[in-house]
């Protein structure tokens, strides 16, 4: 918790009489966990806030889901705020937080969110690569290897991602795992291994999720999988420690619901707050979109929210009216 809890510049006198309610004494803060998708969106809020209801925000870094997850459920005003909870992902932490029991509320509104494998298209298409299934091959492995002789290498996503631990399940379950180093760095990593491949003419492959900028800046193709099917799709928590063995996963993810996440404790402080951010929503190619002005032009996780929100006055407007 923070020690010192700066004055508002908006009183609450000021904010009453626009219908606003009343500012929070302790700044509201919401997660930023450094990877440009989840920053644009979070940011977008920050600014929402601040800007639309005199609210002061905060961003607070932290790039472990489960941290923000037992953060938000504290209610002490670590991190109030998470804008990128992804089910059935997150499943596990929506049932235990955002439960009966739970501290944390989840927003009802959301947007579509896709996960899967990909690789560059010029690639795939010229070593006719279309399904998981052909990761198996030990020849088609060993394109996407330092050298094209020995194992490949899958980037599985970063550490801490609920999705590492399903993409582990899903590379053993689709026979292509004892042919790939299965790899987990963080993001900005296999982003800079990927446009080094897509320069060199090379190979890479790893786990891709949509809203992301790279469909935006790389001709990427995403792998064929079996349609997804809940008999076919067995999870277990890595807090089991058998969760590996017990776990079975033969299909592809169904689409995500992306959705927002709040304290209990915020929304009684700040019920306007909470009514807006029950409001709030994206769409895909919005986020795309977002994500691709921070991570690709450069820009400041605050410039592009503030950029495009200024860009959408009437989907602002629809979310702090009554």
């Amino acid at each position: 918790m923070r020690s010192i809890v700066r004055t508002l510049v908006i009183t609450s006198t000021i904010l009453a009489g626009f219908g606003l309610g009343t500012a929070v004494a302790q700044p509201i803060t919401v997660a930023d966990p450094g990877y440009a998708t989840a920053q644009g969106t979070a940011y977008v809020v920050k600014l929402l806030l601040e800007e639309q209801l005199g609210q002061q925000v905060e961003a607070v870094k932290s790039s472990s889901v489960p941290v923000i997850w037992e953060a938000l459920n504290r209610g002490t005003g670590e991190i109030d705020i998470w804008t990128d909870v992804w089910l059935p992902n997150q499943k596990s932490f929506v049932d235990q937080y955002a439960g009966a029991d739970g501290k944390v509320k989840l927003a009802p509104a959301f947007y579509a969110g896709t996960q899967g494998y990909c690789t560059t298209r010029d690639v795939a298409d010229k070593n006719d690569i279309n399904s998981v299934f052909d990761l198996a091959d030990p020849a088609k492995a060993a394109l996407f290897s330092t050298d094209g002789k020995g194992k490949g290498r899958i980037w599985l996503g970063a550490a801490g991602w609920l999705s590492t631990n399903i993409e582990t399940v899903r590379a053993r379950d689709y026979g292509f795992a004892d042919f790939f180093d299965l790899q987990t760095t963080d993001e900005a990593v296999a982003t800079a291994d990927l446009d080094a491949a897509v320069k060199a003419g090379k190979g890479w492959i790893g786990y891709c999720y949509g809203p992301h900028q790279n469909f935006a800046r790389y001709d990427l193709k995403v792998l064929e999988e079996p349609k997804h099917d809940e008999a076919n799709w067995k999870f277990v928590e890595p807090s089991d420690p058998n969760w590996l063995e017990k776990s079975s996963i033969k299909s592809a993810y169904k689409d995500a619901e992306i959705h927002i996440a709040y304290s209990k404790t915020l929304a009684e402080k700040a019920p306007e707050v909470a009514a807006v951010l029950d409001k709030v929503t994206f769409t895909t190619d919005a986020v795309s979109k977002l994500a691709f002005a921070i991570a690709v032009e450069g820009k400041t996780p605050e410039d592009a929210a503030r950029e495009w929100l200024a860009a959408n006055p009437e989907l602002v407007a629809s979310w702090i009216g009554n």
